[in-house]
């Protein structure tokens, strides 16, 4: 069952940010994921949620996901991250 790595990002550093890019989008493909939604236009339908950046992120299944959020080169994204803002991150499995 496909599992998807829904992440609300609020980036401070624009370039630490763009240095993460970098790394994490290699580091999903190398692990069997997909980008399905990478940023772009949104509106809010309900709620006070005004996210700056979404991310969705398609892997095959949650177990898949969490092996690639524990890789060796994910952390190593994760650490280039640091201090660029706040990333919320959950892994939903699909139907």
């Amino acid at each position: 069952m496909p599992a998807y790595v829904v992440i609300d990002v609020l980036a401070t550093d624009v370039d630490k940010a763009a240095r993460y890019r970098e790394l994490s989008g290699p580091s999903v493909e190398k692990h069997g994921g997909r980008f399905l939604v990478r940023g772009g236009d949104f509106s809010v339908l309900e709620g006070g949620w005004i996210p700056e950046r979404i991310v969705v992120i398609e892997f095959p299944d949650a177990d898949v996901a969490r092996a690639w959020y524990d890789s060796d080169d994910y952390r190593a994204a994760r650490a280039v991250r640091e201090g660029a803002g706040e990333w919320r991150m959950v892994v939903v499995e699909g139907v």
